[in-house]
This record gives structure tokens, C-alpha cells and sequence, in this order.
């Protein structure tokens, strides 16, 4: 698997009233607004669409302990 390495150059400082202000915005928004700027988060974080097929071919399986 390859690794993956956080792109610093996109973070950004901010100070505790303006990271505040940032979780005030989602506080006004619909449950279903909050839900799909997660979905859009979670699909550009794996560089995905949501109509992108599920890989299944990845697998593990082990024995349980007795």
C-alpha cells in the first residue's frame, strides 16, 4: 500500500474565535447540509466520486481464539 503524506502547504492557521466560528457554521446548517459536506469531505480526502464501486477484493480473515 502506498503512503500517503498530509500536504502542508493547504493548512492553514487560525486562531481558538476563529476555529470556533468554523464549528458555528455547521451548527446552522441542515442535518442533511452537514451530511453532505461530510460526504464531499470523506470523497475528496480518498479522491473519490460518489457513484465510485466499492472495492471489495480487500479482505482479511483469521481464526478466533479459543
Amino acid at each position: 500500500m502506498e503512503e500517503y503524506k498530509m500536504d502542508r502547504s493547504v493548512v492553514s492557521h487560525s486562531t481558538f474565535e476563529e476555529a470556533d466560528d468554523h464549528v458555528t457554521f455547521y451548527k446552522d446548517k441542515t442535518p442533511l447540509e452537514r451530511l453532505n459536506h461530510a460526504c464531499y469531505i470523506i470523497n475528496s480526502i480518498f479522491n473519490v466520486t460518489p457513484f465510485t464501486k466499492v472495492d471489495r477484493t480487500v479482505t482479511f480473515a483469521r481464526k478466533h481464539v479459543k
